[in-house]
């Protein structure tokens, strides 16, 4: 047992000092948060939430902006997760919208995202490339660069 919280801990703190991402799942940031990474289902939500409860990284990160926390963000009640959640539907339209810097999803991400849509657009057409690495792009990853689009 003493094995499994040695390697806990050097889990966390090698996790704890890499680059913050913006978590948009419904467990938030921590070290938890990172560890379940792309998993889906009640199983790891509840592993990553019970992880950053137990060793205390959400506020860890909050505080220290690690973990994928962002100490300057605020509660905002999921735009992330409704952006995705969005751009998960609507995402051949948005790719269009996006190379032509306006459109209707466009409108709707800047006022789900709370920033104005002209720039938002200007934004997406600029950086299409960046938000389409790929011809596979996921809403995943289209929703997280978007996001720091938005932030910039």
């Amino acid at each position: 047992m003493k094995k499994f919280y040695a390697s806990a801990l050097l889990m966390g703190a090698a996790l704890l000092v890499s680059s913050p991402a913006q978590a948009i799942d419904s467990t938030g940031c921590g070290l938890g948060s990172m560890a379940w990474r792309g998993q889906s289902g009640i199983g790891p939500q509840v592993l990553a939430v019970t992880t950053n409860g137990t060793f205390g990284t959400q506020t860890f990160g909050i505080t220290f902006g690690t973990s994928g926390c962002d100490p300057n963000g605020r509660v905002s009640g999921g735009t992330g997760r409704m952006a995705l959640a969005f751009l998960q539907n609507n995402m051949e339209q948005f790719a269009l919208d996006a190379a032509s810097g306006n459109g209707e999803t466009i409108v709707t991400l800047a006022g789900i995202l709370n920033v104005d849509s002209e720039e938002l657009g200007a934004k997406a057409k600029q950086n299409f490339a960046v938000l389409f690495a790929s011809d596979n792009a996921d809403a995943v990853d289209v929703t997280l660069k978007l996001l720091e689009l938005a932030k910039a």
